[in-house]
């Protein structure tokens, strides 16, 4: 019998502390916030870069949270902390 892989989602979930919101980025921008904190890295004044995310909403039908696919938000990337 072969081994399954757990192969993880499309999307990565984030915090945003400015809006205090959770939100999901496609995993393809993930290398754009790693760029964006080599460059700023010990910058007191970090550069204001945007991204395009989705905001997490409750469903109450399941009790849980989901992704809203119908609004695209832009976001700051210096707001961002990954959401463990």
């Amino acid at each position: 019998m072969g081994i399954i892989k757990k192969t993880g989602g499309e999307h990565l979930i984030y915090e945003d502390s400015k809006n205090g919101c959770l939100i999901a980025i496609e995993k393809e921008a993930q290398k754009a916030i790693k760029n964006y904190w080599k460059r700023n890295k010990g910058k007191q004044d970090p550069s204001n870069e945007v991204i395009d995310a989705y905001l997490l909403i409750h469903d109450e039908e399941q009790n849980s949270l989901k992704i809203n696919f119908e609004n695209r938000i832009a976001v700051e990337i210096q707001y961002l902390k990954k959401f463990d």
